[in-house]
């Protein structure tokens, strides 16, 4: 057999040139590091340099010094842009390779090429956030922002790595492996459709576990939807501006008679879902209603079902076009609804429920996966 011929064949032995001629004749490129840092509901910190003509925003980061390991230069980086001392970076989420030739590289820029590791420099508490401090000379501002503002204000190229490699996080994938801000490797479900993490005005309401007030109105029911081995179901509607993510469920209709029949409703038409045994887990109070056109005070229900069955998907009757079906575990929903720690902690109480009620395990945390176009079968 015949193999095919690389051009490095035709290159003379290494053992015939000098130890400067060879490494002269190898690769040469820029080493830098970057940090996917959020606050509590998941939006993304960026910083603004005074150094740039284009105006645009960077994750923080920077360039590795000279024997620098790219960790390293990642937590030297967070502590001298943000005075963030000695952060944990567990994961790496990205590693990207950028051509020479990059269209988003400025002009007159020599850049040889560059390799970047993303990190995952997790998630500030608001005391932290208050301690941060930029040098004045080197950065104007920092700030946090979805990710559909953050793409933004990067450089696209940019705003690529940051959406995958934030990504990589959410959804438990792995290290995405990247060239020129385009997967290498397989696409995970959540940049394949686009997933955003959204900010929810309500995100930090506590979840009232007494019953629901007969003076109050219920106008939105959304369900925890379980399926056998503990995760749940979540829909993603499709958009020109992404996918963004949300329960099974919706707002009530003049038809409905109850809580459980709105649920059924719903999860049908957007999910295809077909439940059993719904139990409430908690209500939020919404004190305004305007979502509503200002309907006032009313209750937004969180209940907890089984799925028995996920049939083939099916345009939503509501939007004329079919959702975005996910399967992730509590946790993981949590996060990509944007709930911060009020969500983490109903995510918990649902898994909790879902256990007592159904024995259902507690879902070990894989990567997040769509539900096959065909629909599942669930035992």
């Amino acid at each position: 057999m015949t193999s095919p011929v690389s051009p490095s064949d035709h290159a003379a032995p290494q053992a015939a040139l000098s130890a400067v001629q060879y490494a002269a004749s190898r690769h040469a490129v820029w080493l830098s590091a970057a940090a996917i840092i959020t606050d509590q509901i998941g939006r993304v910190l960026l910083v603004h340099p005074t150094y740039r003509e284009d105006d645009r925003w960077l994750l923080p980061g920077g360039a590795a010094d000279p024997d620098e390991h790219p960790a390293d230069a990642c937590r030297r980086e967070i502590a001298e842009e943000l005075n963030l001392q000695d952060r944990a970076l567990p994961r790496v989420l990205a590693v990207h390779s950028l051509s020479p030739h990059h269209p988003d590289i400025r002009p007159g820029m020599p850049c040889p090429g560059e390799i970047r590791y993303i990190f995952d420099g997790g998630t500030l508490t608001p005391d932290q956030i208050q301690r941060i401090s930029l040098p004045s000379e080197e950065l104007s501002e920092f700030a946090f922002f979805e990710t559909r503002e953050a793409v933004e204000r990067l450089l696209p190229v940019d705003g690529q790595i940051m959406l995958a490699a934030y990504r990589a996080r959410l959804g438990d994938a792995g290290t995405a492996h990247l060239a020129d801000g385009r997967h290498i490797l397989d696409v995970p479900a959540l940049d394949r459709h686009d997933v955003h993490v959204r900010h929810r005005p309500m995100w930090d309401s506590p979840l009232r576990r007494t019953p629901v007030p007969d003076q109050l109105p219920v106008r939105q029911t959304w369900a925890w939807c379980f399926i056998p081995d503990g995760r749940v179901v979540l829909v993603a509607d499709p958009g020109p501006s992404g996918a963004l993510p949300m329960l099974p469920g919706g707002t009530v209709e003049k038809t409905d008679t109850s809580p459980e029949e709105i649920l059924h409703r719903e999860a049908a038409e957007e999910a295809q879902l077909t439940l059993t045994d719904p139990v409430l887990v908690g209500w939020v109070l919404d004190e305004t209603g305007e979502v509503y056109g200002g309907a006032g005070p009313n209750a937004r229900l969180r209940l907890a079902a089984r799925v028995t069955d996920i049939g083939p998907t099916a345009i939503d009757p509501a939007t004329g076009r079919p959702f975005v079906r996910l399967l992730a575990t509590p946790a993981q929903t949590a996060a990509l609804l944007g709930w911060g720690p009020p969500g983490a902690r109903q995510a918990q109480l649902a898994a909790e429920t879902a256990c007592a009620r159904w024995g259902l395990p507690t879902a070990r945390p894989i990567e997040i996966q769509e539900v096959p176009a065909e629909g599942m079968r669930l035992s």
